[in-house]
């Protein structure tokens, strides 16, 4: 077996990257997020001090007001420019190195080709779905206003450019049976590669 393979799983929001990742554990496979790793520095004392000092009206009584924060950083380019430049370096080296342990690993990685990250990889995942299917799945799961989510798909890279990189394409047009046989039938392909 070829040793230590990472592989990303990309897509835009609401397009079915946790769902997909979630079927790979199912299917027994080591899958990490870079959602759950920024959930852990959110709640360390030396990132939150280093927050504070970019986003100082984000805090109230030394306290992190979660929902102020994603307000400035999806309606301010440049606040989510200084974000990304503190959060994403952190993430990426603790996904990397939890990555690392395992032979073969998945990684839910959100903002992979807008954080030029998809070389860290051996391959990419990459998931679209039907715009008005995608808002449907994020009002509904997040309480969302449909103005918010298209906000945050104008943040997010086009999936239009995807043919011009490097990476395998599933297409989630179904339903969850439909979606874990396209991960079977993609993982059966990529079997001489990681095994």
């Amino acid at each position: 077996m070829k040793q230590n393979k990472k592989i990303a799983v990309t897509g835009g929001i609401g397009s079915g990257k946790t769902l997909f990742c979630n079927i790979l554990k199912e299917m027994g496979y080591a899958v990490f997020s870079c959602d759950e790793i920024y959930g852990e520095l959110i709640k360390e004392e030396e990132y939150l001090s280093r927050l504070q000092v970019l986003f100082p009206e984000c805090f109230q009584s030394g306290e992190l007001n979660k929902e102020r924060l994603s307000e400035r950083i999806f309606s301010d380019t440049d606040a989510k420019k200084r974000l990304e430049s503190l959060a994403h370096p952190l993430i990426m080296r603790r996904l990397i190195t939890k990555m690392n342990e395992k032979a073969i690993a998945f990684a839910e990685v959100p903002l992979l080709f807008e954080g030029g990250f998809e070389d860290l990889f051996d391959h990419v995942i990459a998931l679209v779905r039907d715009k008005e299917e995608r808002i449907r799945a994020v009002t509904e799961r997040s309480g969302l206003s449909k103005r918010e989510v298209l906000c945050r798909m104008e943040n997010q890279f086009d999936p239009a450019f995807l043919s011009q990189k490097n990476c395998h394409v599933v297409v989630n047009d179904g339903s969850q049976e439909d979606l874990k046989q396209k991960a079977k039938q993609l993982l059966k392909k990529l079997r001489t590669e990681l095994f």
